[in-house]
């Protein structure tokens, strides 16, 4: 039997379901499940169901129904009817079962003969039989459902059952809170459970944002795209997730137009119809798969009724109002943000005693909350969408004038709800007037969330006026220059400037603002062409504007080096001189110590102290915090980790400050991108997840988290995965305009392919970023690329050719202030030492071992180890084996698998013996470190056989050792990450 409705998938809300797994497999346990309608409550307890591996026999179903007058105990005599299949094997019935015979006709022949005599107390000897009927059933689920419209009789037994349960009882009660009578307990009164029962409150909330996103990937078979499962099952759901369940016999796949493209902007959409309800947004989702005729999902959402089951659950909730509380409602609905009695009452026209009295009755409806003392609204917005579509035309209408006219005494004048009222009235104009005024009043508010969505609706208005229009247009690109890149805002900037009707000099500065949000925040150098084509429409009226487009094109490292740039901010010089302006010559100075930093400038670091942090105007401290990012992010290239973290964590502060978005994105990007350099390896792909998710449109978060998950994945031995991944961010790095990406990228992807196809595939790999590094000059960067680059062309045969590019490498870091160059130099001398002079490499790798140790990377030191010790080996066995077990102890304490393992094969193939030890020690019911190696990959899904190839062991060896963890942990191959996870390390 299949507990969970024939659910199409159910991801995440795993940390809710393994609680309820835990309570069903200790009975007796007791388990209240509370939640809204349609938040899954049902399908969560069907999963858990399934994943205790409970027999549908011993499932014990009953429903509760909103009627006026429901049966007594009801619900618990539809879940025993359902006993029969247990019943019948039952031997020894108590006697007291049989005053169950005239309740339970169906069963009577499996039930003992009622032996009670005339005028016993029928409710006393029905609770006791029911009792007796449940102990004798042994170990089952008793599942009450919708327990809020239990009558009193079924409420007191359930709270029996709950206070004193037979030992295989497991009693699960799911319930709506806001639909208990009065705001009761469930039980009737307060419930905790006795000891030795496990279980207790489970609170089921709406999904967020991700979650929705996750099940309509789910749903529609487009994939996640983030690496957290997609797939449908138990098997799918990541241990992490908060979770969803969905019940609903949906077919898996997407409807037409709904590729992995357009998913998240249909799952942002399906969160803010649905308020994070699942039943809403598989509703939603089902509509979008039946409409075949469909290519734009967005649009067909956008259009349609909110799901009928919304819709219907809150009809139902405002028809049982009273007049009073009914006309309250409505002028919540229209008011739309939380609203204190008096505003209610000028809007509603009502008394002061009418509010109070209409607010109390929808209070205790559970129609509207109090998110704040004092005041009053909807507890979803889709159900106030409900309600204020219900409210008839002219009701409406007289609304929200009378919510003008009172808006209209504050001080200062809320102008944006004012807007909002006067477009539901309909008036164009006035509309265009005041959401013209709200913009300018958001943007000296430095309320960017409320000014862009008006600018934008503004600008869509096909009657706008030219002058508007222009004014609209500036307002939004000034925004946008600091806001995190987003799709959509660029995609009106597109249309701002496609208008014929636009001024030469304002369609120039948003070109330039997008040009700018394309290259810079979107990672793509085909802006440029738009910010050349902004500084030739700037340059006749507004040459200072022209500069700053100057100085955005000198940035363009694809676009030759040296005489280019040297021209263009040359260019944009001469342009400030004709027309001074502070604000440009900040951007100037911002991007020449931008290009110190590139090029290892030791006389950078006084020049950084100057810069203005304090100043009054926002141009100048967001130029100050982009000078601030761009060099601490050079300073990890070049390998001052120290400084890079101090100046990264002060842009981060000042972009916050100044709420420059973007900067604060990068900024935290590139804070977590140095905790991974640093070894700061634990919890950082969530962290990485985590941001990605809050900007999803940010290209430097998806390739930032390649990198790393491709440098993790390889370290653990997942060479596919991290080809994978390193190929993205490769696929990233040839749209970049800078070479840094395209350069780490390769030496990622090379060093797999070094492994697993040899040196000349690698050097073939390795050969376009090289050629990309001289063309750019930025050897200053390359300590990342140099060490593999020179030991694929030496492995391909190719010894002078990997002696070239050192001396090249060499002659061209000489003076530059850049650790992490002179580090990389200093292993790729290793490499092309160890055949002629080993004593040579043997130094050299010292020298590199030390560098990044200075620098303070742990796992580039690891590496100069082991390398160290193999160059040792023949010499110094003694020293080899201690430089080779410092390297191991670092891989293992980074949680990087495959290279520990590495390290214990070069030991056994060198010869070079185990480190001396107390003996072997036995580790019981306990993981030892191998098995937990091979637990900690088998949770991250890696196959067997690709485990023996991370490890170094046989398959034989590998299949022994996942037979050990999955009998020591106590659970299945799917549930070794979350088991581990409970565990601890």
């Amino acid at each position: 039997m299949r507990h969970d409705g024939g659910a199409p998938g159910f991801v995440g809300r795993r940390r809710e379901v393994a609680r309820l797994v835990r309570a069903l497999r200790a009975a007796p346990a007791v388990v209240l499940v509370e939640g809204d309608a349609g938040i899954g409550k049902s399908a969560l307890v069907g999963r858990a169901l399934a994943e205790a591996e409970v027999p549908g026999e011993r499932v014990l179903t009953g429903r509760c129904h909103p009627v006026a007058e429901p049966s007594p105990y009801g619900p618990v005599l539809d879940a025993l009817r359902r006993s029969r299949p247990v019943l019948a094997g039952v031997a020894g019935m108590p006697p007291s079962a049989g005053a169950l015979r005239t309740w339970l006709p169906d069963l009577a022949d499996l039930l003992p003969e009622n032996t009670a005599g005339a005028g016993a107390d029928e409710r006393y000897r029905l609770t006791q039989g029911l009792q007796a009927l449940l102990g004798a059933l042994g170990e089952v689920v008793l599942l009450v459902e919708d327990a809020q419209w239990a009558d009193r009789a079924t409420r007191e037994l359930l709270l029996l059952l709950a206070r004193a349960p037979h030992p295989g009882l497991s009693l699960v009660v799911t319930y709506r809170p806001e639909e208990l009578p009065d705001g009761a307990p469930v039980l009737g009164t307060a419930y905790r459970c006795p000891p030795g029962v496990s279980g207790g409150l489970l609170r089921i909330e709406p999904l967020d944002e991700a979650e929705v996103l996750e099940l309509a990937r789910t749903v529609l078979g487009t994939g996640t795209g983030t690496g957290t499962g997609g797939a449908a099952g138990p098997a799918a759901a990541p241990a992490s997730s908060a979770g969803v369940a969905a019940g609903t016999g949906l077919a898996s796949g997407a409807g037409p137009g709904v590729g992995p493209g357009t998913v998240p902007a249909v799952a942002r959409l399906l969160y803010e119809r649905s308020g994070g309800l699942p039943a809403a947004v598989v509703e939603d989702l089902a509509a979008l798969q039946e409409d075949g005729r469909q290519t734009d999902p967005v649009a067909f959402l956008s259009g349609a009724d909110l799901a009928r089951g919304l819709r219907d659950a809150v009809a139902e909730r405002l028809a049982g109002l009273g007049a009073e509380a009914r006309a309250v409602v409505e002028t919540v609905a229209v008011l739309e943000e939380p609203a204190g009695e008096g505003l209610i009452a000028e809007v509603s026209a009502l008394t002061a005693e009418q509010v109070s009295s209409g607010l109390v009755e929808a209070l205790r409806a559970g129609v509207l909350s109090e998110p704040e003392p004092a005041r009053y609204a909807f507890r979803r917005e889709p159900a106030r969408q409900v309600a204020y579509r219900r409210i008839p035309g002219p009701t409406r209408s007289a609304l929200h004038r009378r919510a003008i006219d009172a808006l209209r005494t504050g001080r200062p004048q809320p102008l944006a709800r004012i807007a909002a009222h006067t477009r539901a009235l309909g008036d164009r104009d006035a509309w265009q007037q005041a959401a013209e005024a709200a913009a300018d009043q958001a943007v000296e508010q430095g309320d960017t969330a409320v000014a862009g969505p008006l600018l934008r609706e503004l600008l869509a208005e096909a009657d706008l006026a030219p002058e508007r229009r222009g004014r609209a247009a500036r307002a939004l690109s000034g925004l946008a220059a600091n806001a995190a890149y987003d799709a959509a805002s660029t995609e009106v900037l597109a249309d701002i400037i496609a208008d014929p009707r636009l001024p030469v000099a304002d369609r120039g500065e948003v070109r330039l603002t997008l040009g700018l949000r394309v290259a810079v925040q979107g990672g793509d150098r085909a802006g440029f062409a738009l910010i050349e084509q902004a500084a030739d429409e700037l340059i006749a009226e507004r040459p200072a504007r022209a500069a700053r487009a100057l100085v955005a094109l000198a940035m363009n490292e694809r676009d030759g080096a040296g005489a280019a740039v040297r021209e263009r901010m040359a260019k944009a010089a001469a342009a400030l001189e004709s027309e001074p302006d502070e604000e440009v010559a900040a951007a100037y100075r911002a991007t020449r110590l931008t290009f110190q930093a590139r090029e290892g400038d030791p006389e950078l670091w006084p020049e950084l102290d100057r810069l203005p942090r304090d100043a009054s105007n926002p141009e100048l401290v967001r130029q100050t915090t982009r000078a601030l990012f761009n060099v601490g992010d050079i300073a990890m290239e070049t390998g001052h980790d120290q400084r890079a973290g101090r100046l990264l964590a002060e842009s981060r502060a000042l972009a916050r400050q100044a709420a420059i978005s973007y900067l604060e994105c990068y900024s935290r990007i590139a804070l977590l991108r140095l905790d991974g350099l640093a070894g700061r390896w634990q919890g950082l792909e969530e962290r990485f997840e985590a941001i990605g998710t809050e900007y999803p449109d940010v290209a430097m978060a998806r390739v930032e988290r390649a990198m790393l998950f491709g440098r993790m994945a390889a370290s653990r031995g997942r060479l596919a995965v991290a080809r994978a991944e390193f190929e993205s961010a490769a696929r990233y790095g040839e749209r970049e305009s800078q070479v840094t990406t395209a350069i780490r990228a390769a030496a990622g992807l090379g060093a797999v392919e070094l492994v697993e196809r040899g040196a000349e595939a690698a050097a073939a790999v390795l050969a376009p970023a090289v050629a990309m590094l001289r063309q750019a000059g930025a050897w200053a960067r390359a300590g990342e690329l140099l060490p593999i680059a020179v030991e694929a062309v030496r492995g391909a045969g190719d010894e002078g050719a990997a002696r070239h590019l050192t001396e090249e490498a060499a002659e061209a870091i000489d003076g530059a202030d850049a650790p992490a160059a002179h580090a990389g130099l200093a292993l790729a001398r290793g490499v092309l030492l160890e055949g002629t002079d080993p004593c040579g490499a043997i130094e050299s790798y010292r020298e590199a071992r030390d560098a990044w140790r200075g620098i303070g990377r742990p796992y580039e030191v690891a590496k100069a180890e082991e390398r160290l010790a193999r160059a040792l080996a023949d010499r110094d066995p003694q020293t080899a084996a201690e430089r080779l077990a410092a390297a191991e102890a670092t891989y293992t304490t980074l949680g990087a698998a495959s290279d520990a393992a590495r390290c214990q094969h070069v030991r056994r193939d060198l010869g070079l013996g185990r480190m001396a030890s107390p003996g072997r020690r036995g580790y019981g019911e306990a993981l030892s470190p191998r098995e937990r190696q091979v637990a900690e990959l088998v949770g991250q899904g890696v196959s067997n056989q690709d485990i023996a190839q991370a490890l170094f062991l046989s398959p034989r060896t590998v299949e022994h050792h996942v037979a050990s963890v999955l009998r020591k942990l106590g659970v299945g191959r799917k549930d070794v990450a979350e088991a581990l996870a409970e565990t601890g390390s």
